[in-house]
């Protein structure tokens, strides 16, 4: 085939990723309210009242409790998690998609597919994708469904419209090992950066529903029914960041060594440059925040959440907008 056949390609494939994580992303949200809905009526179901029932006569006669009766909002709770099981097909399905969109853009142009930032932004999302299929082998993340979905669609939507390029090959800059080695682990970090991100907003939004016990109306009073307790999520999310860090400063490192070899220097003030670094001292911050006494976990989530406000800026404000050495992204 042609590079502009696998290139078509490549692009429907990354459209059908949309449509089919667009139904994942409805499966989520049903699943929510019915679970949501089966919580608040197990809440105010009563249990049964237990009547004794006599066994033998006479005197010395046992007494045993009759079994349970089935309470109608349990098996509203089943169809909730019924709910559950197309969302995640159909988010597997997407991860097979942008899978196969990316080989097949690399196949167009017989590189690894990590030249500019519509390519870069599709392989984050398959890495935040891949990331949560794989976590939901392990444990029930349905809840988390949506905060996966939601920010996916965002970056697969911008991928194919505001930052789509035509398949070209690199600049002579670009050719090196470098590329995937530097762009392969800034990918990795992205997307556990992302992860924790979403995490780290569905701890604040629960932590602020705990504090406030009048508040079980919306969505988050909905939400606080279903996921785990605030503390829980923010220990996942701490986990999360204190992964994708490591990953964020070999991305840091690399990028100066082949800066070194590219451009003669390992240090240029290029803007790209200077907000990766910018990046990695907020994230720093929020790691020596959240092992500071008197420091809030609160606090510490709102500079995690401020690095990844800074990772959207690098790559889009940045890219589209801030003229240096990292200008050849193609928007």
């Amino acid at each position: 085939m042609t590079r502009e056949t696998l290139e078509q390609y490549s692009l429907i494939s990354l459209y059908s990723a949309i449509v089919v994580l667009t139904l994942a992303m409805l499966g989520f949200v049903l699943y929510l309210s019915r679970s949501a809905a089966a919580r608040a009526a197990d809440a105010v179901v009563p249990e049964p009242v237990a009547q004794p029932v006599t066994v033998g006569g006479g005197g010395g006669a046992l007494t045993a409790e009759p079994g349970g009766t089935d309470i109608p909002a349990s098996r509203d709770l089943s169809r909730a998690r019924k709910a559950a099981g197309p969302a995640r097909m159909f988010t597997w399905l997407a991860t097979f998609l942008v899978g196969c969109s990316i080989v097949l853009r690399g196949m167009s142009v017989h590189r690894p597919p990590l030249g500019n930032l519509h390519e870069f932004v599709a392989a984050a999302s398959f890495v935040v994708l891949l990331g949560y299929c794989l976590w939901t082998l392990k444990r029930n993340v349905d809840w988390l469904g949506i905060f996966v979905t939601t920010p996916v669609l965002l970056m697969l939507g911008s991928a194919t419209t505001f930052w789509y390029t035509e398949a070209a090959e690199l600049m002579p800059s670009l050719k090196s090992g470098w590329l995937v080695i530097h762009v392969t682990v800034a990918t990795l970090a992205t997307g556990v950066f992302t992860l924790a991100a979403m995490m780290s907003l569905a701890y604040l939004l629960i932590d602020r529903a705990e504090r406030n016990p009048d508040a079980s109306q919306g969505f988050v009073g909905r939400l606080r029914r279903i996921v785990p307790p605030a503390s829980d999520l923010e220990r996942i999310g701490y986990g999360l960041h204190v992964l994708a860090f490591p990953l964020w400063t070999f991305t840091l490192i690399a990028g100066a060594i082949w800066a070194r070899q590219a451009w003669a220097s390992y240090w240029n003030w290029d803007p790209k440059e200077v907000w990766t670094f910018i990046i990695w001292v907020i994230y720093a911050a929020y790691l020596h925040a959240r092992a500071t006494t008197g420091v809030t976990r609160q606090k510490a989530t709102y500079i995690a959440l401020a690095g990844f406000a800074c990772i959207i800026i690098n790559y889009s404000i940045v890219n589209m907008y801030f003229v240096g050495q990292h200008s050849y992204s193609g928007v």
